[in-house]
């Protein structure tokens, strides 16, 4: 009796503290909708329909520069564009829904009827959806699905059993929340124990080879269209003057990681060069139990000189997998004996 008795007030304060957890990730969430609604009408009105002026794109520039001088990542031009037009779609305050993130918003901003929209808004909202959920049903057609469907019912809840729902305790590990609160994004959130080892490896391996290596982010965050990634490590090689774009990959490689490596080397290409700068090279490390492969993503129009002073300063590909394996040869080691 007296154990039946606990569980029953584990399971009621267990529902009181899931109950605060989401009204404190609804309140930072909605809180800040409002500051980038707010922000999204006072650039549409300092641009008016002008926004691809000569002022207006100067106008996001400027801001740009010194939001993120004084307040952090999470101003960049494509973010304060993406505000703006976030106040065009939902020009009345009053009907934006205290339920739904930021994220959920970037993600209605994707759909184009306005029919459409408003009523992925209302459902978002009644149901409680997570943004994983609320994301599969826009790209399944869910609007129009519902709309010529007979069983409607069994139509609205497939979406339980394909996505979980909102669960509060992301709130820690959400970028936008993170940028908007001005904190650090912790590595560990995202990062299992033998990655974070071999990235821990890798990082000191790369800057005491004496090639002209400088450590530049660990873990760096970027987004594209609500999407979150984040690259292991980026170093700035000051002989070969181009960045150095390295992920590592725990199993076998695929033509996804090589297209996504890919991805950052363009972003690096066209966002994050210096006047200057050679193109960036981007290095894939694939480390599985049984060998460890290394993918080098060069510049297309590479030249001679530049890669010949690729082949003296940058480490060679057996150098990168002896040492992928000697660290994670440690770290299984290690995990045995405990």
């Amino acid at each position: 009796m007296e154990y039946l008795a606990g569980s029953k007030i584990y399971e009621n304060i267990k529902l009181t503290l899931k109950e605060a957890q989401q009204k404190v990730y609804s309140t930072v969430n909605f809180v800040m909708v409002e500051t980038y609604w707010n922000i999204g009408k006072q650039i549409y009105e300092a641009q008016g329909e002008n926004e691809r002026a000569e002022y207006g794109k100067g106008l996001l520039k400027f801001l740009s520069e010194k939001l993120t001088e004084e307040f952090g990542k999470g101003y960049t031009v494509t973010s304060l564009k993406y505000m703006r037009q976030f106040y065009m779609a939902f020009p009345n305050r009053h009907a934006l829904r205290d339920q739904l993130s930021w994220t959920h918003y970037r993600m209605l901003l994707k759909v184009e009827s306005d029919a459409a929209r408003t009523f992925y808004l209302d459902e978002c909202a009644k149901s409680n959806w997570s943004t994983r959920q609320l994301e599969r049903q826009i790209n399944s057609f869910y609007y129009q699905r519902l709309l010529s469907s007979q069983d409607k019912d069994s139509v609205r809840n497939e979406i339980r059993t394909l996505e979980k729902g909102i669960d509060a305790k992301d709130i820690i590990r959400d970028p936008y929340v993170l940028e908007f609160l001005g904190l650090e994004q912790a590595p560990n959130l995202y990062e299992k124990d033998i990655e974070q080892g071999l990235i821990d490896h890798l990082q000191k391996f790369l800057l005491e080879l004496g090639r002209g290596f400088s450590f530049v982010s660990r873990q760096q965050h970027i987004t594209f269209d609500g999407e979150h990634y984040y690259i292991d490590l980026v170093f700035y090689n000051y002989i070969l003057k181009c960045f150095v774009i390295i992920d590592l990959k725990i199993g076998k490689l695929t033509h996804q990681d090589i297209g996504q490596m890919q991805m950052y080397v363009n972003y690096y290409t066209r966002e994050l060069m210096n006047e200057g700068d050679n193109l960036p090279i981007g290095i894939v490390l694939c480390a599985d139990k049984s060998d460890s492969v290394v993918k080098y993503t060069l510049p297309e129009d590479n030249n001679q000189i530049f890669a010949s002073k690729y082949k003296l300063y940058m480490p060679t590909e057996e150098e990168l997998k002896r040492e992928l394996a000697k660290e994670q040869e440690f770290l299984e080691t290690e995990k045995h004996l405990q």
